[in-house]
């Protein structure tokens, strides 16, 4: 179980460190409705990062099986494919960085984040985390680590386990600290949200770019 759960980790940093929902918790957490909308959106973004996990490791399961001391070109094939996948995002992530003192541009709607409900704010998270390409991208890479790894079911409960905690924690910090302490933690929060709209597109570039090389020396090494 230890060698899947070294291969997951970096995936699971690579959800974690997304900028853009990061960004969407705090907005709500500095609207009017911030406590249930905030607690809406992390329980939304934690269902989506478990749904695409089980659903890759179950996918991954039903490939054919290799002998443990053979290659695995299918799982290899695949590896490959999504590190090329994730290099073109980070080179479509670093081609839209801003330039000079140009404004960052943001999804129109996080303009209305200050009027979502509770309801709206869960389904948001859980469409940032289910459905958007890099999350799917890690949620497959982390699926073909666990389905390979000869895990019994107890084991494969604990990976997707883990690899949730820390591909959610990065929304979960922010929101529990600020039903924590919420009158202290608008100012830190408010500068963060500051840092990462300036420079979210070099953070997602860089990530990107180190998981995608690792991903196609997995790949390569599967053969």
């Amino acid at each position: 179980m230890g060698g899947v759960l070294g291969e997951i980790l970096p995936l699971a940093l690579g959800v974690a460190i997304s900028p853009i929902p990061i960004i969407a918790a705090i907005l709500m957490l500095l609207s009017p409705n911030a406590k249930t909308t905030g607690v809406g959106f992390l329980g939304g973004w934690i269902a989506g990062i478990v749904v695409a996990s089980v659903v890759f490791t179950l996918l991954s399961a039903a490939l054919p099986e290799d002998d443990s001391d053979a290659s695995r070109p299918i799982q290899g094939t695949i590896r490959l494919v999504l590190g090329v996948l994730l290099l073109f995002l980070a080179a479509k992530q670093w081609r839209g960085r801003p330039h000079g003192q140009a404004a960052p541009e943001l999804p129109k709607w996080m303009s209305a984040i200050d009027t979502l409900t509770p309801a709206k704010g869960i389904g948001l998270g859980f469409l940032l985390s289910a459905l958007n390409p890099k999350n799917l991208i890690m949620a497959a890479g982390a699926g073909i680590a666990i389905g390979a790894g000869g895990l019994s079911t107890t084991q494969t409960v604990v990976v997707v386990a883990v690899y949730t905690a820390i591909a959610a924690s990065t929304v979960a910090v922010p929101v529990i600290a600020y039903l924590a302490a919420a009158d202290r933690m608008a100012q830190p929060l408010e500068s963060l949200r500051e840092w990462l709209v300036r420079e979210n597109k070099v953070v997602m570039a860089v990530l990107l770019l180190v998981i995608g090389v690792v991903m196609i020396g997995k790949g390569i090494g599967s053969f």
